[in-house]
This record gives C-alpha cells, structure tokens and sequence, in this order.
C-alpha cells in the first residue's frame, strides 16, 4: 500500500510516494501551480497539464491507494482540484484529501498548538494551528496585495527601483549589479521585456526573479536592502500571531526564505531577543505522503 503526498507552489509541484512502513520510496517534482487558476478555463487546463505529468510520473514508480495534497491558494472549499486529480491518477475522488499547502508544511515542523510557522515561498504567509486544529493566519493575502517577504514580493521590489531609477537616469541600470542580474533574467533591458515577464506569466514564475537578487546582494546595496526588508516582513507576521496568541517558537520556511543569508538574519534581529527562530528545509511533500498513508486509520 502506497501514500502519495503533494506539495504544489507556484513555482514547483513536489510529490512523495511511502510505503506501508512510511519510508520514501520515490519522489519527483512538475510544474508550479496553484488553487487561484482553478477560477478560469485556462487556469484549469494549465493545472490539468501539472497533474497529467505528475500522474505520469507517480504511477511509473508506483499506485497510490491515498493522496494528501497541499494545494497554494486553497481555501479548504471546493472539490474541483480533488476531482482532477482523482481522474489523472484513475482514483475515486474519496481516496484523495486537498488541504492548504500551508497546513502540511506546519505538521512538517510542528504538532498541532507547540508553534508558528512562518513561511515563504512565491508569497509569504504565518501559520498557527492549535491544539483544537483551527488554523489561525497572519498574512498571506496574496501577491497583489501584500505577501511580503515572499520571492515575487522580493522580485517586484527589485523591478521597482530598477524601474524608477530609469525613470530618472535612463541607462543607469548598467551600474547596478542588481539591475544587470534582473535584467540576463528577463531577456533584456527593454521596457517590454520586463512587462512580459511581470504580466504574462503566472506569480510562481515571476517569484523566480527573486533567485537575481539575491544572487546580486554581495555586490548591491540595493539588493541586500531589499533582502533585509523581507526578512522585517516576515517577522511581522509572526509577531501578529504572537500578539494575537502569546509567545511561542517559530520556525522558518519555504524557499524564498533560503535565498540568502540576509533574510533569516534580519527576520531574527527584528524579534524579540527571547523568541526561539529555526530556520529549517521543510519537506512537506513528504509529511503529506505520510498524512496520505494514515488519513484513514
């Protein structure tokens, strides 16, 4: 008997497949996705196409009999994505579970009540799931709005002042190392150029911008300001759940959050000196393999 977990961001979808006894027996990853395309024609077709292909890999390595799958952007409501993937991997939709992809990446490093996890990803958001399984938030309203801290927040920054600064002083960008990496990036230092990349693709695509600048932060000042400020954004978040709901560890995840040093280093400065902060790889695709595996125990 085999549990498939998933965990589906906008930049990848990673998936786990575990034996009986809960060790991993195969894993691979597809393309980004997330709930937010369920809501057009287009969007369902592209998160079709990321199932199909991961159907095609999972079943090359095994047959799941359950599947936990954390789901960005999923609000607990609505069984569209659970129906698509039941199809693709030829399930009846009852052996599948769509939870948030936040909500596994906390029972990857906490029990439910012990702690907050804050995470970053394309987006940003700060979790606390309490010893009753209620799930309390503190931002993680999305891209256009807010999610600070998060790669495509990290990546608007960066356009920004690129941006502003061509404004003024057209050309300017090729003294900064910043804008040179922004710009090998999006194909160029055209204006058009940088309009495609920011609005003809989707968010987990755009938050790959953020790999720039961070890879330009040793050289920039610019960079490693707007790497610092991501890191005072993500301690907000946690303090509001702190304020909210009293003093507790914290943990710090998703992939945007390892970019570079700068961000758990000012994400840590800007906490009071007696919060515990880890800074760990979480792996919620496997915690969501081993959810699949007991889910009906």
């Amino acid at each position: 008997m085999h549990g498939l977990g998933i965990d589906a961001g906008g930049t990848r979808t990673r998936w786990a497949l575990v034996d009986a006894a809960g060790s991993i027996v195969a894993e691979g990853s597809v393309g980004g996705m997330s709930a937010m395309q369920l809501g057009s024609d287009a969007g369902r077709d592209a998160v079709r196409g990321v199932f199909a292909m991961l159907a095609a890999q999972v079943l090359a390595a095994g047959r799941p009999v359950r599947v936990c799958a954390g789901l960005t952007g999923f609000d607990g409501v609505g069984t569209q994505a659970a129906q698509m993937l039941a199809a693709a991997l030829a399930l009846a939709p009852a052996a599948i579970s769509v939870r948030s992809d936040v909500e596994i990446a906390y029972l990857d490093s906490f029990a439910p009540g012990e702690g907050y996890l804050v995470y970053a990803g394309t987006g940003s958001i700060a979790a606390w799931i309490d010893a009753e399984g209620q799930f309390h938030r503190a931002g993680g309203r999305g891209v256009t709005l807010d999610d600070g801290g998060g790669g495509y927040w990290i990546a608007r920054e960066a356009m920004r002042h690129v941006w502003r600064n061509e404004d003024e002083q057209p050309g300017i960008w090729q003294q900064s190392a910043m804008a040179r990496a922004v710009f090998a990036q999006v194909g160029g230092s055209d204006w058009t150029l940088s309009r495609r990349f920011f609005h003809g693709q989707e968010r987990g695509a755009v938050g790959q911008l953020a790999l720039a600048v961070a890879a330009a932060a040793d050289a920039d000042p610019v960079a490693r300001g707007i790497l610092e400020q991501a890191g005072r954004e993500l301690a907000r978040i946690a303090l509001a759940l702190v304020r909210r709901h009293g003093a507790r560890p914290i943990v710090l995840g998703g992939r945007a959050a390892q970019l570079h040093p700068l961000i758990a280093q000012s994400m840590r400065a800007a906490l009071p000196a007696d919060l515990p902060l880890t800074q760990r790889s979480t792996l919620a695709h496997h915690a969501a393999a081993r959810i699949a595996l007991h889910s009906h125990d």
